[in-house]
């Protein structure tokens, strides 16, 4: 459940009682009346109803400059709402501005991504080099390439150009970084690189599809509806960084061949998961609050779903191409 704080001129209350009958809210406080006619409600709102409420108090509170909106995570509630007991798991979700902020964080191409883009490559690398599962996991965990993706298919689902052009441009640099890195470390390695872990970066095949897309649509998944711990094993599962630290490893080492395979499954990966993640928020609405941005972002969505599915289909032909050649 949460809690939204509303903070608006004191005419408003009966309207946001009205809102707070209209999502069913557990429970609705009115605060004191301050010197400059300003208001404090709270309302105790399912997770369920949290969108539908914050879009209708923006609606009617949008005249309103100084009006604010505060919603706070509730640890828990006693006694038990009697509805609590029975509300399916299903019904839970996060709202539209909550995942918003937190997904948009992925795109910002700072110090601090870059940072975590280089130790991450490098951890990769080792891994691949010394041919340690281990330590390949562990540059999976850091997965700074996750967020990128993620924010560039939410920014797909609200029509944000802004967050579209800042997702692309941070997974583009995220990637050219990592392959640069890696390519420095490849080149400057004294031994020939052939270990097992390695080569298998190279071999994109249909599980590696089939794995991008379910991996991409778990992700969205526990964004969505609140599960955020399940990113962690989608983080492994959808490696973008070891195939990313072989295509630099294997073009240091003079092996053009290998390294286009290992780019095949990177490619793979990002365009699997931008399409699923694309799907699931098309099916839970994420989308605008306005009616013209709902359209907006519909012609986009089917624009870059098509684009999306249709590289994907290239690749395909590709890894078809490849397996009969015997490469």
């Amino acid at each position: 459940m949460k809690y939204i704080e509303i903070v608006a001129g004191s005419g408003s209350a009966e309207t946001v009682a009205a809102i707070a009958e209209k999502v069913k809210a557990e429970d609705f406080r009115l605060g004191m009346i301050g010197e400059d006619g300003m208001q404090q409600m709270r309302m105790l709102v399912a997770d369920n109803m949290v969108q539908s409420a914050l879009d209708t108090l923006q609606n009617v509170l949008g005249a309103q400059p100084t009006a604010r909106l505060v919603v706070l995570n509730v640890e828990v509630v006693l006694p038990k709402p009697a509805e609590e007991a029975g509300r399916s798991a299903k019904s839970a979700s996060t709202a539209r501005e909550a995942l918003y902020q937190e997904v948009s964080k992925g795109a910002r191409a700072d110090s601090y991504f870059f940072l975590l883009v280089a130790l991450s490559t490098v951890v990769a690398a080792i891994g691949l080099i010394e041919n340690s599962v281990a330590v390949l996991i562990g540059a999976m965990v850091i997965a700074p390439l996750l967020g990128p993706n993620l924010a560039l298919s939410l920014g797909t689902a609200l029509a944000d150009t802004q967050l579209m052009k800042r997702a692309a441009g941070t997974l583009l640099l995220g990637i050219s970084f990592a392959v640069a890195i890696s390519f420095l470390l490849g080149a400057t390695w004294p031994d020939e690189l052939h270990t097992p872990e390695l080569l298998a970066r190279t071999a994109a095949g249909w599980d590696s599809v089939a794995l991008a897309l379910a991996s991409g649509t778990a992700a969205a998944l526990s964004l969505t509806t609140g599960l955020s711990s399940v990113l962690v094993g989608v983080m492994v599962a959808v490696a973008l960084l070891p195939p990313a630290s072989a295509v630099g490893l294997l073009l240091g080492q003079g092996k053009p061949g290998l390294a286009l395979g290992a780019l095949l499954l990177l490619a793979i990966n990002i365009v699997c998961v931008n399409l699923s993640s694309k799907l699931v928020f098309l099916v839970r609405d994420i989308s605008p609050r306005t009616w013209l941005e709902k359209e907006k972002a519909k012609a986009a969505m089917r624009l870059y779903m098509v684009g999306w599915f249709l590289t994907l289909v290239m690749l395909m032909l590709v890894i078809l191409a490849r397996s009969r050649a015997g490469v």
